[in-house]
């Protein structure tokens, strides 16, 4: 028999989310595995728990996207020069395998290269990670063979890290774990898991929002200086965040979070500085000297007009513009009405970056997708968004067969490659208004309306303000107005304590 304490207790456990009930199109798209769950289910009790069900479902989603790089494996990558283009499998994995020395066993870093790239181009982890990959693949056989084990070894690899994210969004929302089926079930997710590397930054990222939302802030920083040392994009969610630790006061927490992120990046790559300086800066040199490249509103510009801006000159102004988004995000987290979530701004940061910088690559898209899911848990609003960049994916590859394939000009000419990079501005930019309209109007917020205040914000979540100014001090009316949960500030709702669930749809 259970006690009277314990029976007490399960009565106030905070009740799962279940989007098919509270999202219509997740509603409607269950009708494919039988229909929303029903009023009397018997929930709980399964083998099938969420984070089985999602990882599962993430690694048959990774595996399909194995196999649309099918035509490229066999041939295309290898014979012809638009052929992995126009059947959209191309991969930056096997084509580095020998074009940075893999192959010859060159030490990255240390070691110059042959060709116009004297070093490796990637930060010291992911430097790391493809010598490792490198150590595994067969070194018996033709290049080719070479090439074709050293791109499944990496697939290998990079799909234990898009496991690791999928278990990591599930786990970080306690009440809405069926949220990371949006990250398994990504298209964009599936389609680039496999281009380049990012998967092994985006999985430290994740795992270091998980570890901040259970209030463990030196290993927030720890993961997130290792996710720096792989990638330069993580190193941003310390803006939003301090911010927000500003408008909490909870500096403490922040100090901890920032000295571990320094620590870990400064043991990864101080070795390499000392020891292979040249090689180790050639990431940053040569992410300064590129110029203006695919998928930014830049290229469009400078395709459209008789003069060209300078690198240098696009440095300066890309700068100066996520220099403002940074200004902006700072300002409406101190004005808000209510906090921000930490997602949410974590969303918003990257975004700018990816919307100033003057390139991006279709693989990028990783960095946002989790971050997305996390901010922005809406079935309709992602879908929206991932449709935009499908067509962008479609797009630069179409794009890159027009300019490949000679006078036969197979493909997508640049004025129809520029309407692609139009959709996938635009799809990003819709993502941010709609969570910027759910900070400023928190009441709109899904994860709130459940009842929740910040459940990724750790030490944030249910925190007081100790700073604010403008708006922040008067909260809009329209908030009194609103029919469903209200949580009032500075306390935890019903539910925003991480606890046992029982996962139903």
């Amino acid at each position: 028999m259970p006690s009277a304490e314990s029976t007490q207790a399960s009565m106030h456990e905070p009740e799962p989310v279940r989007p098919t009930k509270d999202d219509a199109v997740a509603a409607a798209g269950s009708e494919l595995i039988g229909g929303p769950v029903g009023r009397r289910a018997l929930l709980g009790t399964s083998w099938w728990t969420p984070v089985r069900v999602i990882a599962l479902v993430a690694i048959g989603m990774f595996a399909l996207g194995l196999v649309q790089k099918a035509p490229c494996y066999n041939g295309a990558w290898f014979f012809g020069a638009s052929s992995q283009y126009t059947h959209a499998c191309y991969s930056d994995i096997p084509h580095l395998y020998q074009g940075r020395g893999f192959a010859d066993g060159l030490v990255p870093y240390f070691d110059k290269l042959p060709g116009d790239m004297q070093y490796l181009e990637y930060p010291v982890l992911t430097g790391v990670f493809m010598e490792v990959a490198s150590w595994l693949t067969p070194g018996s056989g033709s290049i080719q063979d070479q090439e074709q084990w050293y791109w499944m070894v990496n697939a290998g690899m990079l799909m234990v890290c898009a496991a690791v994210i999928v278990v990591c969004v599930t786990r970080t929302h306690a009440r809405r774990p069926w949220d990371g089926l949006l990250v398994a079930l990504a298209p964009a997710f599936a389609l680039t898991a496999t281009i380049n590397w990012d998967l092994l930054a985006v999985a430290l990222t994740a795992a270091a929002m998980l570890m901040w939302s259970r209030s463990r802030s030196l290993a927030f920083g720890v993961l997130l200086g290792l996710a720096t040392a792989a990638k330069l994009y993580p190193v941003f969610l310390l803006g939003p965040l301090f911010v927000l630790c500003w408008r909490a006061g909870k500096w403490r927490d922040f100090g901890k979070a920032l000295g571990g992120a320094a620590v870990a990046w400064l043991v990864v790559n101080l070795p390499v500085m000392l020891f292979a300086f040249d090689g180790w800066s050639k990431f940053y040199t040569f992410s300064q000297e590129r110029g203006v490249d695919f998928g930014s509103f830049w290229l469009i510009l400078a395709q459209n007009t008789n003069n060209p801006l300078s690198t240098d000159t696009v440095n300066t102004l890309a700068t100066l513009l996520v220099l403002l988004c940074c200004a902006g995000i700072a300002a409406l987290t101190l004005t808000a009405p209510r906090r921000p979530r930490f997602a949410q701004l974590a969303f918003l940061i990257v975004a700018a970056f990816i919307l100033t910088n003057k390139v991006y690559s279709p693989q990028y898209v990783l960095w946002l997708v989790p971050l997305a899911v996390l901010a922005r848990p809406k079935w309709r609003d992602f879908l929206i968004w991932q449709a935009c960049e499908v067509a962008y994916f479609l797009g630069i590859w179409m794009y890159l067969a027009y300019t490949t394939s000679g006078d036969a000009h197979k493909g997508l000419p640049a004025d129809g490659y520029h309407w692609a990079i139009a959709l996938h501005l635009l799809g990003t930019l819709y993502l941010c208004a709609v969570i910027v309209r759910d900070i400023l109007m928190p009441e709109r917020d899904v994860v709130r309306r459940a009842g929740d205040d910040d459940p990724s914000g750790g030490v944030l979540d249910g925190a007081e303000d100790v700073f604010v100014f403008g708006p922040a001090a008067h909260p809009p009316q329209h908030a009194a107005h609103f029919e469903g949960p209200q949580v009032e500030w500075g306390s935890r709702g019903p539910g925003s304590h991480a606890g046992p669930t029982d996962g139903s749809l």
